[in-house]
């Protein structure tokens, strides 16, 4: 497992976030050129809790890459047959050679959700983590490139992001009944996440997390992480970058419970609310 913090994105003003966002989706185009011209085959996972920002995280790093060499791939609720035949619904959604697919969640939701929700049956389980390093060598073998990312969300956190997505008129479709329910697991969850980790072979396709509490820190730690990751051509050596003014953040309570290093956006929203009760 490797914790990809980047220290020098402690201090980051919005100004800033943009420029150096731009910096690196500039390389990420430059990587998918190298992916489609030497016809490699590239999988980026994305695992976490509801609202650990992987949605928003994907979004950034295909904003201006070419759409017809890449992918977003999300199963959402699996069919019956998905559900018996897990492994092969995957394959049949791997990368295919000059491509690069992004999976908002991945088939290890077999490992995590699933079991945490009771989803899947025990003995699905149980397969699933004895056979899913197997699986993933075989294909990785015929030249499948992996990066996994497990988006860390503090508990306090995600209770924002479901209180502001359940108030904004742009974003309450993403708050849904099931993901109240699996907050409300939060320590089985936590379980399945560790045997995950501990399951996973740590010189072979690591975990890599990343802190999101800090959404557009976490966007930037795992752009660059990609990038520095592969040697492509034209490729640019990224320099540390520090920052002279921080991400300016609110705090509010409402009812006794404190919300903290809150955008201006979610403030905006918790203190209109504060208002109406």
């Amino acid at each position: 497992m490797i914790i990809y913090n980047r220290t020098s994105y402690k201090e980051l003003s919005l100004k800033s976030y943009q420029k150096e966002k731009r910096r690196l989706q500039i390389e990420l185009l430059k990587l998918q050129e190298w992916v489609v011209n030497s016809k490699q085959k590239l999988a980026i996972v994305f695992e976490g809790r509801d609202a650990a920002g992987k949605g928003a995280t994907i979004k950034r790093f295909i904003e201006n890459l070419i759409p017809k060499t890449m992918r977003v791939e999300e199963l959402g609720v699996p069919t019956p047959a998905q559900n018996k035949m897990w492994f092969k619904t995957y394959d049949k959604l791997l990368p295919k050679a000059g491509e690069i697919v992004f999976f908002d969640r991945s088939w290890y939701t077999r490992g995590l959700i699933q079991p945490a929700m009771g989803y899947c049956t025990e003995r699905q389980y149980k397969y699933f983590m004895k056979n899913v390093n197997k699986w993933e060598k075989k294909h990785i073998e015929n030249g499948l490139l992996l990066i996994k990312f497990y988006l860390s969300v503090s508990k306090e956190n995600q209770q924002q992001r479901f209180i502001f997505r359940q108030n904004s008129p742009l974003k309450y479709w993403k708050l849904s009944d099931n993901d109240i329910k699996a907050a409300k697991e939060w320590d089985l969850f936590t379980n399945y996440k560790d045997q995950v980790f501990a399951n996973s072979k740590p010189n072979k396709n690591p975990w890599v997390v990343i802190n999101s509490d800090n959404k557009m820190i976490a966007r930037l730690n795992a752009m660059r992480y990609v990038l520095t990751s592969f040697n492509y051509p034209g490729k640019k050596t990224l320099k540390e970058k520090r920052w002279s003014k921080e991400i300016q953040t609110y705090d509010i309570a409402i009812d006794g419970v404190k919300f903290k290093e809150l955008t201006k956006e979610q403030f905006e929203l918790l203190y209109k609310l504060k208002g109406s009760t």
